[in-house]
């Protein structure tokens, strides 16, 4: 990829829809279905990725789902954090909820981030250096959970506050369902890794959502160990209310 004097945004804007389309490619081609398809998606995907970005920000640290890792990148301030493909078994099933992350973490903090959601019509691309005003909310909450595994905390708080469960996909489908309007809370307490929220959280902080562990303290990246055990993005007029009630349930 040729990407003189580009924007550090502008890259991962660009690279979460190269890498999205490159995955439509793969599913569309009807070679492969199944556990077989999501491990074809996963490899081609995180094989452009990375090749891109050591070409491109050579001096950055780089942490990958599909990658060993490389302890070198604790030392480094700078270090891209992408999930090639964010719901690889919705992506093997040709649902739309699945996701292409790409974010870039400074001293810890995801400063910005790209969302591509390639199975959405036309492709929608969500980014932390584009954010629109969010839309009007509805009078009560809508939760995102997941479909297979719903979280326990989240189906309680969404009881005690009178909110409908939204099941949903992958992570950074239901974090950008919160910055499309389409929902106001996503808590999540099943357990993730760093490349499960980095870009979907510079994507929701920029637009101006809450975002933090469940407890209310911050989200920490590039981390010796990756396993982050919990996570809340919600619209910032119900964060006290929904933080008041996990802590009830401690």
């Amino acid at each position: 990829m040729s990407a003189p004097g580009l924007s550090d945004g502008e890259l991962a804007a660009r690279l979460a829809q190269a890498a999205g389309r490159l995955l439509v490619e793969v599913r569309d081609s009807g070679m492969l279905a199944g556990k077989a398809l999501g491990a074809a998606g996963d490899a081609t995907a995180n094989q452009f990725l990375c090749h891109a970005i050591r070409a491109v920000r050579p001096d950055d640290g780089l942490l990958s789902e599909e990658e060993k890792d490389n302890a070198a990148r604790l030392t480094q301030r700078r270090v891209w954090i992408v999930d090639p493909v964010d719901g690889t078994r919705e992506y093997s099933e040709a649902r739309a909820d699945w996701a292409v992350h790409v974010a870039l973490a400074v001293d810890g903090v995801a400063v910005l981030g790209a969302v591509a959601l390639p199975g959405l019509d036309g492709g929608v691309v969500l980014r932390s250096d584009a954010p629109h005003p969010l839309p009007p909310m509805p009078p009560h909450p809508r939760f995102v959970i997941s479909r297979t595994r719903p979280a326990c905390e989240a189906e309680a708080v969404a009881n005690v506050l009178g909110g409908m469960l939204v099941p949903m996909g992958s992570a950074g489908a239901k974090a950008m369902a919160v910055v499309r309007g389409e929902a106001e809370v996503y808590l999540h307490s099943g357990g993730q890794y760093e490349w499960d929220s980095c870009a979907p959280v510079a994507v929701a902080l920029a637009h101006g959502l809450h975002c933090s562990r469940i407890d209310g303290s911050p989200l920490v990246y590039n981390q010796a160990d990756t396993y982050m055990p919990d996570l809340l993005i919600c619209r910032p007029e119900w964060a006290q209310k929904v933080l008041a009630e996990v802590a009830k349930l401690s």
